[in-house]
């Protein structure tokens, strides 16, 4: 049995990954920054953590994931503000690493997108544009890292009943099309 923290603990991706986590066995902490959202993170069967990542140091997140085996990144700005997306998905990833190396934690899963990366492609004046280079900037740090490392780059993400199918490639993706939106 496995301790996982899962960053971004409320949102869809990580309430179904608590389900199956939990499902075989292990502790799932879930950190999320609403009070209200507890019930449902405790109904897919984590321990609520509630704290806002965007304003917590790397030493306080450090304290956080002490004592788990595994962290995985699910969070996100939700696309509210420019500044809110660097501030979520770039900056607080990128000390949630840190912390994670800080606190001996084995292994950091970051949730991405099939696309990201330096040469993302997405022009500035489109709204998706801090996003790409706020993931860019995060997975970019998670590959130089001392960490023991898995980045998934999802295309676009349903909640549809799973196929058990999946389709890998070697080297960059082609862009998804939710880069093209305005």
């Amino acid at each position: 049995m496995s301790r996982i923290a899962i960053i971004g603990g409320h949102g869809k991706v990580a309430l179904h990954l608590t389900s199956i986590l939990t499902g075989q066995g292990h502790q799932v902490s879930s950190i999320f920054r609403n009070p209200g959202h507890s019930s449902d993170v405790e109904a897919a069967g984590a321990t609520p953590v509630v704290a806002d990542v965007a304003k917590l140091s790397v030493s306080d997140m450090a304290d956080v994931f002490r004592g788990h085996d595994a962290v995985v990144w699910s969070a996100g700005s939700g696309g509210s503000s420019a500044d809110a997306t660097y501030a979520v998905d770039g900056a607080a990833a990128i000390r949630s690493m840190d912390a994670a190396s800080d606190a001996s934690v084995g292994r950091y899963v970051m949730v991405s997108y099939l696309g990201a990366g330096k040469d993302h492609g997405v022009p500035e004046e489109n709204s998706f544009f801090p996003y790409a280079e706020a993931k860019a900037a995060a997975d970019e740090h998670l590959r130089n890292s001392k960490l023991a490392w898995t980045i998934l780059g999802p295309g676009p993400l349903t909640t549809e009943p799973g196929t058990g199918r999946i389709e890998a490639s070697e080297g960059r993706a082609p862009r998804a099309t939710a880069l093209d939106r305005k």
